[in-house]
């Protein structure tokens, strides 16, 4: 019966693959990414009118003890100098 139902709706079928639907771990607030990752911010990029691209910024750790009690500014600024920049995409989940 799997096969005819999968046949049948196929959206099902990547529902269940990639479990999209599930925001993990539970009951968490993904707007606040400092109490989940240390020296991270939540920041919002506007790519064109109408979409907004929510990103965290997370210092490395040799930059930890600088990172402590600054504020949005702060990490702006640290993505403006010298070093290299990683941005990893994590899929279609659709949280961060």
């Amino acid at each position: 019966s799997v096969p005819f139902l999968v046949r049948l709706f196929p959206s099902v079928l990547t529902k269940f693959v990639y479990l999209n639907f599930l925001a993990f771990p539970f009951f968490t607030d993904f707007r606040r990414p400092e109490l989940l990752v240390n020296n991270t911010i939540s920041l919002y990029l506007t790519t064109e009118p109408g979409v907004t691209v929510g990103i965290w910024h997370t210092v490395p750790a040799s930059r930890g003890a600088e990172a402590q009690g600054k504020d949005q500014r702060w990490y702006e600024e640290a993505l403006a100098d010298a070093h290299p920049v990683i941005i990893y995409l994590h899929g279609n989940g659709g949280t961060r």
